[in-house]
């Protein structure tokens, strides 16, 4: 007669099945420090807008299940009929929803159109049109382990100088230096920014955007007393702002077309 217990020669319990990914891409802002015209999200980065470069960049993650695209409220059927120009990699899922006034409010709108098994949300720049799928599976690799929020960063490798602050100081004028924080404890963030869904939820329905609070997700889960934590970005994910950054994103993704068929 064996002397196992039954506890040892019990089946280990199941855990229960992870939820679904989606992401947030908020598309309804003008981009006017890029110039004139076209909204920076349609911009054309080698042939084909930025948004596309963005969606696709995320739909490379098995991991990411749905892409919820915030469109300025005039243009959701034509951002759609964009979109749907271009087939996404993959089983992932797509849809289009009005954005609000503000980058905070499109946001708010991109969750409010997730279905509800989704448990973890990233939020995406359409500004950050070459952020690599590795960038983006060690988000949500990290929300998964248990991170309420997750945002991945680059070490500053300028010199950072903290202004006074003088509401009256015209623009132009020269500003006196108030601190130079250390660099070593520095870094700058990217996108996309992962957060488990019920957290993220709460910070919209509680913290008000002023400031950059209002452009950053993280620093609003940060306002909440929650714990955010980083993981390594890369240097292609930088924002597309203005005229010199869409220059060096058509150098980067021509090298890449060159060397990896992208």
């Amino acid at each position: 007669m064996s002397d196992q217990s039954p506890v040892d020669s019990a089946e280990p319990a199941l855990r229960p099945p992870a939820g679904r990914t989606a992401a947030v891409v908020p598309a309804a802002g003008k981009g006017v420090r890029l110039g004139p015209g076209t909204p920076k999200a349609l911009r054309e980065l080698g042939g084909t807008p930025m948004l596309v470069h963005a969606v696709r960049a995320l739909a490379r993650s098995r991991a990411v299940a749905l892409v919820v695209v915030v469109a300025p409220p005039d243009a959701t059927d034509s951002v759609r009929a964009m979109l749907d120009g271009f087939p996404l990699p993959g089983a992932t899922e797509l849809a289009v929803v009005a954005g609000g006034a503000t980058r905070q409010e499109s946001v708010r709108l991109g969750l409010q159109a997730l279905p509800p098994e989704v448990d973890v949300v990233l939020v995406h720049d359409a500004a950050r049109p070459l952020v690599p799928v590795d960038t983006v599976d060690a988000v949500v690799a990290a929300v998964r382990a248990g991170a309420p929020a997750v945002v991945p960063a680059l070490p500053v490798t300028d010199t950072v100088k903290q202004i006074a602050e003088d509401p009256h100081r015209p623009a132009g004028a020269p500003e006196p230096v108030a601190a130079t924080p250390e660099r070593a404890l520095l870094r700058a963030v990217q996108t996309p920014q992962g957060f488990d869904r019920a957290t993220l939820t709460e910070a919209h329905e509680r913290i008000t955007g002023a400031g950059e609070g209002a452009t950053d997700c993280a620093g609003m889960v940060e306002r909440l007393g929650r714990p955010v934590v980083l993981v390594p970005g890369h240097e292609e994910a930088f924002k597309v702002t203005r005229p010199l950054d869409l220059v060096l994103a058509e150098a980067v993704l021509a090298r890449r077309r060159a060397t990896d068929g992208f």
